[in-house]
């Protein structure tokens, strides 16, 4: 009887968790998918030539909220590419899904305070400026972003942070 039991229970602990392990695969979210940006959680944060702590140092960021685009993944580990086209290995607890747009343009860009370029410039950032992305509508070439206490709108072109065709909401 007690094996009967034993052999009950183990199967059910089998059904349950693969039950777990399909309902864990269905709740994976685009997000997740590579290509995807994110972002840099902190600074520092030590870039490597490989995925694990053996492999040198090849970078060290220093601005928290960077974007970055993670274009593999190894256990833990994520292959990134950066602004400048520079890639290399991150440990994926130093990056967050919060999004944020590195402005790319040299100099100071316009920043409007509607979608088009014809509104009223509230703002002018200098290039390698970061702004959280509060939204970046479908079929729109700008994207709404704020920087500390100013909210404004800028063209896709000048930002590293979003795809061309990306909605974010």
């Amino acid at each position: 009887m007690r094996k009967i039991l034993l052999v009950a229970v183990l199967c059910l602990m089998g059904v349950l968790a693969a039950v777990a392990q399909e309902n864990t695969a269905s709740v994976k979210k685009e997000d997740d998918s590579l290509p995807r940006f994110v972002s840099l959680r902190s600074n520092p944060v030590n870039a490597r030539s490989g995925p694990g702590v053996k492999y040198p140092i090849e970078w060290v960021y220093m601005q928290k909220s960077a974007p970055v685009e993670v274009i593999a993944e190894f256990e833990d580990w994520r292959r990134i590419r950066d602004w400048q086209g520079s890639e290399s290995w991150i440990k994926s607890t130093m990056l967050n899904k919060n999004r944020y747009a590195k402005i790319i343009t040299a100099g100071e860009n316009n920043l409007y305070l509607k979608s088009n370029y014809k509104s009223q410039v509230v703002a002018r950032v200098e290039d390698g400026a970061i702004a959280k992305i509060i939204k970046c509508p479908q079929n729109n070439e700008f994207c709404l972003l704020k920087f500390e206490q100013i909210e404004g709108w800028m063209p896709r072109k000048d930002l590293y942070g979003v795809y061309p065709e990306e909605a974010i909401d």
